[in-house]
């Protein structure tokens, strides 16, 4: 891979998705720290919808766990090629979009 090339992998969660009986968001990090991944982050929604289901907002007074959680994170393609398997068997059922990028400042050491 070129240099300043990268694979990110962002997962589409709700925060009532759940691994082992805890949040998922939390042991999918929890996994890739675990693993040596370079970084990554969860980010809260205040509002959102997967697939078909209705908007869920954090104005509801329970929005039920619905709300949406994203984690992304960046890595070589061969690191990434190495979790991807766990991480589809952790999030199944749940969006996981692979793609290509340039890293524009920064690096992955």
């Amino acid at each position: 891979m070129p240099d300043g090339m990268a694979v990110q992998i962002t997962i589409y969660l709700t925060e009532g998705d759940r691994w082992h009986g805890k949040p998922m968001y939390m042991e999918l990090l929890n996994y890739l720290r675990k693993e040596n991944a370079n970084g990554a982050i969860a980010l809260h929604g205040v509002a959102g919808f997967l697939g078909r289901h209705r908007v869920e907002t954090s104005h509801l007074v329970d929005a039920g766990g619905k709300l949406p959680v994203v984690i992304i994170f960046v890595d070589t393609d061969e690191h990434v090629t190495r979790l991807l398997p766990t991480i589809k068997e952790m999030a199944a059922n749940r969006l996981i979009v692979r793609e290509n990028v340039v890293i524009e400042q920064g690096n992955l050491a």
